[in-house]
């Protein structure tokens, strides 16, 4: 697959959201029995759709410049945005998302790719990526596992009051 990396234009969005949702359907579908019931409504409370859409255009509005769409053929197939934290001299993907159809070949690398110099570009010594522990984020853990991340033991709890 020829992919190219460029830089997010405000008329990506609709095309992104929509490739976003139809990649983190089947995570939220395994995500959503894994994790206690109060703590999904607490989060997803008009679901994750609803949530995911509005995070994704509070992003795009605030952050849209650290963002970068991934084309083969003339269309999105994939997105990544970026956060810099200079006073860690640390960079995050803070979101990634790869179409469906074009995942496993090699979209997400790219991304990384492209993050990672943008990162370095602004001074970063590190980067960072954080995913979910549940089965359905298994595929995700993989991809950052291959790129040479290093998993960080880190635990979250909650309980209802």
């Amino acid at each position: 697959m020829d992919i190219e990396i460029g830089p997010f234009s405000s008329g990506d969005e609709a095309e992104i959201i929509e490739i976003s949702i139809r990649a983190w359907a089947p995570v939220f579908e395994e995500l959503e029995p894994a994790v206690p019931n109060y703590v999904f409504k607490a989060f997803y409370p008009d679901g994750w759709a609803a949530r995911q859409v509005s995070d994704i255009r509070k992003f795009l509005r605030d952050e849209g410049e650290k963002t970068f769409v991934a084309k083969a053929a003339g269309a999105i197939v994939g997105w990544v945005g970026l956060r810099l934290h200079p006073q860690d001299r640390m960079g995050e993907i803070y979101i990634l998302a790869v179409d469906p159809g074009c995942q496993r070949k090699g979209v997400a690398a790219c991304l990384m790719e492209r993050a990672k110099c943008e990162m370095r570009r602004a001074g970063m010594r590190i980067v960072m990526v954080e995913t979910g522990d549940d089965p359905g984020h298994a595929a995700s853990r993989a991809t950052y596992e291959n790129a040479g991340f290093r998993r960080w033991p880190v635990a979250r709890y909650f309980r209802e009051l």
